[in-house]
């Protein structure tokens, strides 16, 4: 990859959408994660108005250090950049004790943490709109087209995307280009909604790099090992649940002789 060259077609391309849409600059969240860190440090080098936001909620201390660090940084480095933390955990725990309780078990869990990603998806469209801002999305082209790994209508609800097209390996290499802090380039990924310190891997059953083997092969699958036959089945199986999330929206289309 031109890494250089892909840097500054993203920039360029941030700021152009931006100006045409006559929005005055950028509002995203951080989470002390590579795939935030370098959408945050592409969105700052368009020399706009660039707010970056951390959210905790119940969220692990090194995730918040590696987050306020990286916006210190920003901060340092670009002068249209300024910092927000929003504390979000109360906000989280109201919002909880005012739902209906359901059963316990992994589907209540699940919705809740869908629920943590739609706070700040909710939190960044407030200051977006607060300022005239586009909200810029941090999701990869693994997550966002291969997998489906984010929550509709939470990381997934953005205005624009600029890492989209990029595989998790060639954000680490931009992230490198950018300097991106070192704690963050070393830290395992992952998407700090669970309180707890479980990884992307933990949750998928398989690494970035894996997967985006799977996400290019076409060959015979019965020529395949072990490990590569499970790391595809976790892709296709992964693909098919959440493509919901990577296509539009069903319309039920009325036919001409119904109007």
């Amino acid at each position: 990859m031109k890494t250089d060259a892909v840097i500054d077609h993203i920039t360029g391309w941030l700021g152009d959408y931006c100006r045409a849409s006559g929005m005055k600059g950028f509002v995203i969240g951080v989470s002390g994660g590579i795939d935030s860190a370098v959408s945050s440090a592409l969105a700052a080098r368009t020399g706009l108005p660039l707010l970056v936001v951390e959210m905790p909620i119940h969220q692990g201390g090194d995730q918040v250090s590696r987050a306020r660090d990286h916006i210190a940084a920003l901060k340092a480095r670009h002068r249209n950049v300024a910092g927000q933390e929003v504390e979000l955990t109360p906000v989280f725990d109201g919002l909880v004790a005012a739902l209906p309780a359901g059963p316990e078990g992994p589907s209540r869990e699940m919705a809740l943490v869908n629920t943590r990603a739609r706070l700040r998806m909710t939190t960044l469209y407030y200051l977006a709109g607060l300022h005239g801002r586009l909200v810029v999305g941090t999701g990869n082209k693994v997550e966002d087209f291969g997998i489906g790994f984010f929550t509709k209508y939470g990381d997934g609800g953005v205005d624009l995307s600029p890492i989209a097209d990029l595989t998790k390996t060639e954000v680490y290499e931009i992230g490198r280009n950018l300097g991106v802090g070192e704690a963050i380039l070393k830290a395992p990924p992952t998407d700090g909604l669970w309180g707890d310190d479980r990884t992307d891997e933990d949750q998928i059953g398989a690494s970035y790099p894996e997967l985006e083997w799977a996400m290019g092969f076409d060959g015979d699958a019965g020529a395949l090992s072990g490990r590569q036959a499970e790391v595809l089945a976790i892709y296709r199986r992964l693909n098919r649940a959440n493509r919901h999330k990577m296509e539009p929206i069903p319309v039920c289309e009325i036919p001409d002789g119904m109007r």
